[in-house]
């Protein structure tokens, strides 16, 4: 019912940007927070970014602080995750989640299959 699909991941070298979305669909999507989580070799699960349901408030994890943005456009259902100023560190799978409720410190619910980021020289 529930339906995250992310898009928009590849290989990208150091310095590089890449531009992340998620389409979503069975829910009211505006009504709920979102987020974008990564799995970095190595390491656990990260929440990079969040978003309010009307987007009033981000959130970001000091690692990505003042290099990734994240948006979202209610009326197309999707969210996205701008990625600039890559670093190596950043390679990973990462995660589209809706949270259960409107505020990004809101538990997660649906996660999407991921898109693989690689940033490599």
């Amino acid at each position: 019912e529930v339906q995250l699909v992310e898009s928009g991941g590849g290989l990208v070298q150091p310095g590089g940007s890449l531009r992340l979305s998620c389409a979503a669909s069975g829910f009211t999507f505006d009504d709920y927070a979102m987020s974008w989580i990564r799995q970095v070799p190595g390491k656990g699960l990260e929440r990079v970014s969040a978003i309010t349901g009307s987007a009033s408030a981000t959130y970001y994890a000091e690692s990505v602080k003042g290099r990734f943005f994240i948006s979202r456009d209610n009326a197309k259902k999707t969210l996205y995750l701008q990625m600039n100023s890559l670093k190596f560190e950043d390679t990973g799978v990462y995660y589209c989640a809706k949270a259960v409720g409107s505020w990004c410190g809101a538990e997660y619910d649906y996660w999407g299959q991921g898109t693989q980021v690689s940033v490599s020289s």
